[in-house]
């Protein structure tokens, strides 16, 4: 196998009919030119060009091998592309932190978009409430995660140091077991306090909000039940045990699929933020977080 420059000599002479104009070309002097064409025409023990009035021209066997040189050259330079591009080709493990259902904060769409953008990422995905992976990016165990919290809080009162996009607003209601509407009898939070509530750890996006409307009013729910995801919260209360919250779509369909009963005009307004560590932001991990963040999102709001 003869080396690249040798073959780009004889390329080169063969395109141009010239030493000269191909020294020119390949920024090299005539006498190099003319000893890679000897040492290539010795190794190869054939005469490769042959010299007319106008100029250098193959001959037969040039000729012949002039198709093979070129598929040659291109398969080298294919190969020095290839090389130069895995220097730019993101690796490494971003870890994410997930919440709630994956089709609300459109998980596949974007792990889809990550894997068209850097096929060399691995994703590692860790289910939890939104606090708890609030905390994980704070400290690092995540690079990325989704976060609840009321629209234009973000986790900024939680932890400074955590930035953060708003991606969409929804509202959360109130919802209680079938039949119960005759029981509710105000929709004040000072009464709805004192009905049996499905309450959740302090990590979760639900304890913030009732906290956040119940404090000032210096009242706590009557929990009778604990529990730590979305679907448990539904499944006890289409069983009849108390109150709670549930996203408006999701609301919405258990009043019509299940009879649940959503209390009108108790709403509490939420938004859904993607978070990662302010200090961070400059990292090609979250980078590309980001612009695969936008691919699924649009141009949300900072």
């Amino acid at each position: 196998m003869h080396p690249l420059q040798t073959l780009k000599a004889f390329v080169t002479v063969a395109r141009e009919g010239s030493v000269s104009r191909a020294a020119i070309r390949l920024h090299l002097t005539q006498p190099a030119v003319s000893l890679k064409l000897k040492q290539l025409q010795d190794e190869l023990e054939l005469k490769l060009f042959q010299r007319k009035p106008q100029g250098l021209v193959l001959t037969p066997d040039g000729q012949a091998l002039l198709p093979v040189a070129e598929k040659a050259l291109a398969a080298l330079a294919a190969f020095e592309q290839s090389a130069r591009a895995l220097h730019s080709t993101l690796r490494g493990r971003l870890r994410i932190g997930t919440i709630v259902d994956p089709e609300f904060i459109r998980l596949g769409a974007f792990l889809h978009r990550l894997v068209e953008r850097a096929p060399q990422l691995e994703t590692e995905l860790r289910q939890g409430m939104s606090g708890s992976v609030l905390e994980q990016v704070r400290d690092g165990r995540l690079d990325v995660g989704f976060f609840l919290a009321p629209p234009g809080v973000g986790p900024g009162a939680l932890a400074p140091e955590v930035a953060h996009r708003e991606l969409t607003g929804f509202q959360y209601y109130v919802v209680a077991p079938a039949g119960w509407g005759p029981r509710i009898g105000s929709t004040r939070w000072e009464d709805l306090a004192n009905m049996p509530w499905i309450v959740t750890p302090e990590d979760s996006v639900h304890h913030r909000l009732l906290k956040g409307v119940l404090d000032p009013l210096g009242v706590l729910p009557r929990g009778v039940a604990q529990v730590d995801q979305e679907a448990c919260m539904l499944d006890l209360v289409r069983a009849g045990v108390g109150l709670s919250l549930a996203r408006d779509a999701l609301a919405m369909t258990e009043r019509q699929e299940r009879g649940l009963v959503v209390l009108d005009g108790v709403r509490l307004p939420c938004a859904l933020s993607f978070i990662w560590h302010r200090d961070r932001r400059g990292e090609p991990l979250i980078g590309e977080a980001l612009e695969a963040l936008e691919g699924v999102w649009g141009h949300p709001g900072a």
